[in-house]
């Protein structure tokens, strides 16, 4: 099935016109013609069937003809606030990742040991929109601007709250702490780790340290484990 995305269609549209680049795309690389049925979803849980009335490459019109009510395919909410990494292609990897597996929201942080504190938030959505798509998902994830963790640690957050830091110090494993079916927010940090003095004010504040195992992983090699750790425990 070849997925759509429109943040602009609702339930109440009867009619979608299609921007000169999508309306090319649709016509001439996909070879769609008048009548040919289009499968479009708002990333907000909606997948609508629209049939192309006029077929042209400059502009491409489409009849809503039904709408059917997508359930997440996961019953939990998973958060991951992580600190972009230097090569951007490593994080631009877990965001297409952990979109296909299944995550809800994602927060860049900036810590006192971050190498890039500048982001491409649009490339980002482009990059989250395409893996939804491509995963035949109905749920586009949320992206928040980038922060400062010390901003980001004053937020009252809903649910289990979690630092995955590689510190000495006593932790629980991550698969100990989550429960089914809950809201979770997870840490992870740069590179370089989180300071010690930014560990010790998110245990101030109340966060659990968790380990995500023995091995010493890269930024979005511990993203994406505690993404799928989450994934298995709501099996």
């Amino acid at each position: 099935m070849q997925l759509f995305y429109n943040s602009e269609i609702s339930t109440a549209t009867k009619q979608l016109v299609f921007d000169k680049i999508e309306s090319k795309h649709i016509v001439r690389v996909l070879r769609k013609k008048e009548n040919d049925v289009l499968k479009i979803t708002n990333g907000k849980g909606y997948l609508f069937d629209a049939k192309i009335s006029f077929a042209s490459d400059k502009k491409c019109m489409a009849d809503i003809i039904t709408v059917t009510e997508k359930e997440k395919p996961w019953n939990y909410y998973l958060h991951i606030a992580i600190a972009p990494t230097k090569n951007n292609d490593r994080i631009e990897w877990f965001l297409e990742k952990a979109t296909e597996i299944g995550i809800d929201e994602i927060t860049p942080i900036i810590c006192a040991n971050s190498e890039r504190r500048v982001v491409k938030l649009d490339r980002f959505e482009k990059i989250i929109q395409s893996a939804m798509k491509q995963s035949l998902k109905f749920t586009l994830p949320k992206l928040n601007p980038p922060i400062k963790l010390n901003t980001f640690l004053q937020q009252e957050l809903d649910g289990t709250r979690c630092i995955a830091h590689c510190e000495d110090q006593d932790k629980s494993l991550l698969k100990t702490v989550v429960k089914p079916a809950e809201k979770v927010t997870i840490l992870i940090g740069p590179e370089g780790d989180f300071s010690g003095v930014e560990i010790e004010k998110a245990l101030t504040k109340k966060w659990t340290p968790v380990s995500l195992g023995e091995s010493r992983l890269r930024t979005e090699t511990a993203a994406l484990v505690a993404v799928n750790l989450v994934s298995f425990m709501n099996e």
